[in-house]
């Protein structure tokens, strides 16, 4: 009883999994606690979802690596519906601080086989390239003269020796902590990879993180054409860290696919929870690919023949890859 009313909520009835606006009229109208209960059951941290700018996500973490545990969505909006999404966790990592990170825990290691392992080859383009070589000179090449003072690597790690990283992003920031180029690292089941680096340019950046975009160069998925546009909205790693990235064609939305994870410290515990929760996440990643193809071919979905590989690097929408004036 409340107020001299009695709740018209009928006994085991729940609040539907939701999130967004959606989540706070949950909240309102069940209370913090139900709500709550339930979000426990559909995976979402009610923490989490009430972040929404970037003075509230706060400053990236400051340790070697963390874990960002959350969830995948892709959703295609034409010439059908077809949506799917599933449990992941994403290690940040600072990449001068690869050492301290091989310390973090005997189930993990950098460059040396582990149950949970980074190596940087996974990411570079040429031989015996650190993630630093890599990154200092798309940078530079990108037309940033001083070096990042701090680089954070956002990916998945192999597991069990096997990884496939659909999309890296790498998030650079000056001496001052300010965020000044992104590169995104995207990769294809075909063995090819392609990073468009972006550079934080004035009006990018909001309270509500940052808004890029740029022109598809790179194939992907057999099922999407060329003649398409990426809107990128990120906000930033803090307590948590959205990967946002709807796909355009001819202006009119295609596709979105989405990450949210909420940041937790890494240590042996929080590993073997996760190898534990999601154990053979990198190969269901691959083989779910395949899966969701097959459902899209099986509903009719167009196919579209793979055009010759772009240059691995481009900084901008006509795929410029020399640093600007060369």
């Amino acid at each position: 009883m409340d107020g001299g009313r009695l709740s018209r909520r009928r006994p085991g009835l729940r609040p539907q999994c939701r999130t967004g606006a959606g989540r706070q009229r949950a909240v309102a109208r069940f209370g913090r606690n139900i709500a709550g209960e339930h979000a426990a059951r559909c995976g979402v941290d009610l923490a989490m979802e009430r972040i929404t700018t970037m003075t509230d996500n706060g400053p990236p973490p400051n340790d070697a690596a963390v874990l960002y545990r959350g969830e995948v969505m892709h959703q295609r909006l034409k010439p059908f519906g077809h949506r799917f999404n599933y449990k992941v966790f994403s290690m940040l990592v600072d990449i001068d601080q690869l050492a301290e990170v091989d310390r973090l825990s005997p189930l993990m290691s950098v460059n040396k086989p582990n149950l949970v392992s980074l190596r940087e080859s996974d990411q570079t383009e040429r031989d015996g390239e650190t993630l630093r070589g890599f990154t200092d000179r798309l940078l530079h090449q990108a037309g940033i003269s001083v070096p990042a003072a701090r680089i954070l690597l956002l990916s998945y790690p192999r597991l069990f020796g096997y990884v496939f990283n659909p999309i890296s992003v790498y998030f650079a920031y000056d001496a001052d902590g300010d965020l000044i180029a992104l590169i995104y690292a995207v990769r294809n089941t075909f063995g090819e990879r392609h990073s468009y680096v972006a550079r934080v340019e004035p009006g990018d950046m909001s309270e509500a993180g940052i808004r890029q975009t740029r022109a598809k160069l790179f194939h992907v998925s057999p099922f999407i054409g060329m003649d398409a546009r990426y809107h990128f909205r990120i906000l930033p790693p803090g307590k948590t860290v959205r990967l946002r990235i709807h796909e355009t064609e001819a202006g009119e939305p295609l596709l979105a696919a989405t990450f949210s994870g909420n940041a937790s410290p890494i240590s042996t515990a929080s590993l073997a929870a996760n190898l534990l929760r999601i154990p053979f996440m990198t190969w269901k990643i691959m083989a779910g690919i395949h899966w969701e193809a097959l459902k899209l071919w099986l509903k009719g979905a167009r196919f579209h023949k793979s055009p010759p590989a772009p240059h691995p690097v481009s900084f901008s929408d006509t795929g410029h890859h020399a640093a600007p004036g060369e």
